[in-house]
């Protein structure tokens, strides 16, 4: 098979939804019975007749993520770098229709930034941006990361997908991580979402992963908008994808996050509401159907919840996060993405993941604490 696409064709919405919403206790017990599980298994896991056993899936979640990955959790922030977007997109403050102030950092602007997250602690930084290839294209990425490149560790993207070239030289300009979100693989309704611009192209959103992997990024990042439609079977062909490509790149690391609707201008409500315990369901699904996945946990979750997933499953966090270009220094009131729910500051973060015996990691060797 030479891509997702065609792996993806021989699935149908409805049939998966309709496995999910129909397993029974005895596949769930058949599931959490097996040391390594498959597909299938994810589905019993993330069923609504999974729900009783939450405590037992929680439990080996824990164990299974200190086997693989200690206590500790990698602390990172993002940097957005732009609002500008050319698509139209009913949920994202960004949107082409959102008529509101754009602003894209000039390079004295990003070097302010990066010197408010170095005194921070932060070594690792993900750089985000609208969809505008006018504007914030690969020649604006490349001249971002030769700014930044010595004050990181590690660097990763969220910006528009890109071809196999461009992808290829931010891998050799130094980028570790790419993450990109199909936001929903349902794909009738797709276009419903996303309803002008390059986004909309449903297609040649989902064969990105694959240029990511032939270009040989170290690790891809992938994760649906919780919210947009059903997030058990959204949430299933997100497992799809990444069970192909972790089976088709396999030197490539991969990690997934669970972005849930938030607040933000111009933006529609939530079409399905996912509750905490549904998300905490969602994530020991992952960890029990995939001990090497790494998963991070964003502000987008309010505090009590990254607080009790720290022992669970988490891998990544970020803290004290701006969404919104220039938030750290430049312009702190220009537009947000969306509203971020954990407010705290890094070194409060930082303290309560101490507090559960766990170690907040801001670079992956050495010495290094940060400077509160």
């Amino acid at each position: 098979m030479n891509n997702f696409k065609s792996v993806f064709s021989q699935y149908n919405w409805n049939d998966i939804q309709n496995k999910i919403y129909q397993t029974s206790a005895s596949e769930v017990e058949h599931a959490l019975a097996k040391t390594k599980r498959n597909l299938d298994d994810f589905i019993a896991l993330i069923s609504p007749a999974a729900q009783p056993y939450l405590e037992q899936m929680a439990q080996e979640c824990h164990e299974l993520t200190k086997k693989r990955f200690g206590k500790t959790i990698q602390m990172y922030a993002p940097l957005y770098l732009s609002n500008e977007c050319q698509n139209i997109c009913t949920y994202c403050g960004f949107s082409l229709d959102n008529k509101i102030k754009r602003k894209t950092l000039l390079d004295s602007e990003i070097k302010q930034e990066v010197a408010v997250l170095k005194r921070l602690g932060f070594d690792h930084v993900l750089l985000v941006t609208g969809e505008a290839n006018y504007t914030v294209n690969i020649n604006y990425f490349l001249n971002a990361i030769a700014l930044i490149k010595k004050d990181f560790s590690i660097i990763s993207v969220e910006v528009q997908p890109l071809s196999q070239q461009e992808y290829e030289r931010l891998h050799q300009a130094g980028v570790y991580s790419v993450l990109v979100y199909q936001e929903t693989y349902h794909q009738e309704v797709y276009k419903k979402y996303h309803t002008k611009g390059k986004k909309s192209n449903f297609d040649f959103r989902l064969e990105t992963p694959d240029r990511i992997g032939k270009a040989g990024i170290h690790k891809i990042g992938l994760g649906v908008l919780l919210g947009l439609e059903d997030w058990r079977t959204d949430s299933f062909f997100n497992a799809l994808h990444l069970d192909y490509l972790q089976k088709t790149y396999w030197q490539t690391k991969y990690s997934v996050s669970f972005p849930r609707l938030r607040p933000a201008e111009g933006m529609i409500e939530p079409n399905f509401i996912m509750d905490d315990k549904d998300l905490t369901q969602l994530i020991c699904a992952y960890r029990l159907w995939n001990e090497d996945l790494e998963i991070s946990i964003s502000t987008r979750e309010n505090q009590k919840f990254r607080d009790n997933i720290i022992a669970i499953g988490t891998t990544s966090m970020s803290a004290g996060s701006k969404t919104n270009p220039g938030g750290y220094a430049v312009d702190k009131q220009s537009l947000e993405q969306f509203e971020i729910s954990d407010e705290r500051s890094v070194t409060e973060i930082a303290e309560v993941i101490a507090a559960k015996g766990y170690e907040p990691v801001w670079k992956d060797w050495g010495s290094f604490s940060p400077k509160f």
